[in-house]
């Protein structure tokens, strides 16, 4: 999962980032809200949730999304603000928000109003993937392989994640980047290289089978046959 937070406190959007990345979730900021609806605009497909402040420099969450709506771009949107009457609530709503947190907030239930969010796909996703004797429970954060429980880091669930939502196809390079790093990650580094490696050697099959492969030139496939 990867979220893009709009935020002009420096402080809080680093906390906030820390915090779910903490919790596996990859998290870019901007500090005001034209340059929120810009990475939205260019970049939507990136992110599975965008959450940002209502009151902003040069635009606000408000405008925010009545344009990024206009624009047809279903980005979920979880708005930051510090009004509670039940008029800004329905502006809010009316305008294109999918939920709002009044400040102040704790981040745990930020938290759980992203995973809310990111529980509302296009299209009804299975709550389990299965590749082979690979088994993924994405609520419980759970894989199993012939049966046994298998360690990963969050990194490493978050990559067999979402190389399992893509099975048997070819995910390139940047778009395993653009998906689990943040974005001002280095792609020319060996970092992804280094946890596929891993991941690989994790997943690895009883038989022998290796499910990972690599696609040269282009990026990595898991196979499910």
């Amino acid at each position: 999962m990867k979220v893009l937070i709009i935020e002009d406190e420096e402080n809080l959007a680093k906390i906030l980032k820390m915090g779910l990345e903490k919790e596996g979730i990859a998290a870019d900021y901007v500090l005001d809200g034209e340059s929120g609806q810009r990475r939205i605009e260019l970049h939507s497909a990136d992110y599975d949730v965008a959450i940002t402040d209502l009151t902003l420099p040069k635009k606000d969450g408000l405008d925010i999304c009545r344009d990024i709506r206009k624009n047809n771009i279903s980005i979920p949107i979880l708005v930051l603000t510090g009004r509670d009457t039940l008029q800004d609530k329905v502006t809010l709503l009316d305008a294109g928000a999918d939920d709002f947190l009044v400040k102040p907030f704790a981040l745990a239930e930020v938290l759980a109003r992203i995973r809310a969010l990111s529980r509302r796909p296009k299209q009804v996703l299975p709550t389990e993937f299965s590749v082979g004797e690979l088994r993924l429970d994405p609520a419980k954060m759970a894989v199993t392989l012939d049966g046994k429980p298998l360690k990963l880091t969050l990194k490493e669930f978050r990559l067999l994640e979402y190389f399992m939502r893509h099975a048997n196809q070819v995910c390139s390079r940047q778009d395993i980047v653009d998906n689990i790093w943040d974005f001002n990650f280095d792609s020319l580094s060996n970092v992804v290289d280094v946890y596929i490696n891993r991941l690989r050697d994790k997943i690895e099959s009883p038989s022998g089978t290796t499910m990972l492969e690599t696609v040269r030139g282009i990026g990595y496939k898991l196979k499910t046959v």
